[in-house]
């Protein structure tokens, strides 16, 4: 039910009970606002999209965040997180839940990529697409979750990040291995160590990513069922795959460490970075890097034509077609010798 309650000579006091929910008033200059106010307040309880719009007012973005870090942070395993939740706090952290707009959200997108977003009055270098993008899919996220778990903010429907454009991607990678390039690797890696060279052969016979084979240990791997399994995985998600017979004669020639790692030489991918590029300069292989392996894999599962697109989904890991369909470079010749 609403009242509306003359305040003094020039404001009303638009009030709204309802039964479960609590009070809501507001006060404005023009009685009609104030009745406005009201039937709009009254027909969104009824039609169950109220809102307590004060507690979004009250709460900041940088509450949010820091409830987020304790909660929510410590399960994900993206290492974009992090950074991301710091960027949007530096930007926004100061305003309220209820007062970031589309606008202002834009606003943000266009200094991450303009490298003009200021910290302490220095300018924070500019950024990726990609990068940018996730910014603004956690903000959405963050808000989103603050309405479902703390009950400040509005629904998904007044979500602002809705309405702002994502900045496009560029095209991703399609670096695939030319000529003699995996023997000249091969030779190179099994000068440098026996792990180097069976990282790379694993790489390419599974497709999985680095720091899965990094993560990777003795006793999720089943030479006598040919499956290794992933726990530590981009998503989050555990993921058994497939051994081919080729992966199985690398793993079955391999030593087992104490750490129980199989890769146990490189600690993260940065060191192991180091020793690629040198594997790569010592026989003049240019601009690969080791996830391509994953992009030729990818393409090869598909090459021999023996799986369809699911089967090499769960293999690769991959939660859409579209990010699968990034990662596939099929070579035109192979296809040429199937179709006859």
């Amino acid at each position: 039910m609403a009242t509306i309650t003359k305040r003094g000579d020039y404001q009303w006091q638009a009030k709204v009970r309802a039964k479960g929910f609590p009070s809501q008033s507001r006060t404005f200059s023009l009685k009609g606002d104030a009745e406005r106010w009201a039937k709009e307040t009254e027909i969104a309880i009824e039609r169950g999209l109220f809102f307590d719009r004060a507690a979004a007012e009250r709460t900041t973005l940088s509450e949010i965040i820091e409830d987020y870090r304790k909660l929510i942070l410590p399960t994900k395993r993206g290492k974009h997180f992090p950074s991301a939740l710091n960027m949007l706090e530096v930007a926004l952290g100061q305003h309220s839940l209820a007062s970031i707009t589309s606008i202002m959200i834009a606003k943000h997108r266009d200094q991450r990529l303009a490298g003009t977003l200021l910290l302490n009055g220095e300018p924070i270098k500019k950024v990726s697409a990609s990068t940018v993008k996730k910014e603004i899919n956690l903000l959405s996220v963050l808000i989103d979750w603050a309405a479902n778990e703390r009950d400040p903010a509005a629904p998904v429907s007044f979500n602002p990040c809705l309405s702002v454009k994502r900045p496009v991607e560029p095209k991703g990678r399609e670096r695939r291995l030319e000529g003699d390039e995996l023997e000249r690797l091969i030779q190179a890696c099994r000068t440098s160590s026996p792990e180097l060279e069976a990282i790379v052969l694993m790489g390419i016979e599974t497709s999985a990513r680095l720091s899965e084979l990094l993560n990777l240990r003795w006793t999720e791997v089943k030479l006598n069922v040919a499956t290794a399994t992933l726990l530590k995985t981009k998503n989050g998600e555990t993921r058994t795959i497939p051994l081919s017979l080729k992966a199985i004669e690398v793993l079955s020639g391999m030593k087992q460490h104490v750490s129980g790692r199989v890769f146990w030489r490189w600690a993260a991918a940065d060191s192991f970075n180091k020793t690629w590029r040198r594997a790569c300069e010592r026989v003049g292989i240019k601009n690969l890097r080791y996830h391509d392996l994953r992009h030729e894999a990818v393409s090869r599962l598909f090459e021999i034509g023996t799986l369809d697109t699911m089967e090499v989904a769960a293999i690769s890991g991959h939660k859409s077609l579209q990010m699968l369909k990034r990662y596939t470079h099929l070579d035109a010749q192979k296809l040429a010798k199937k179709l006859g």
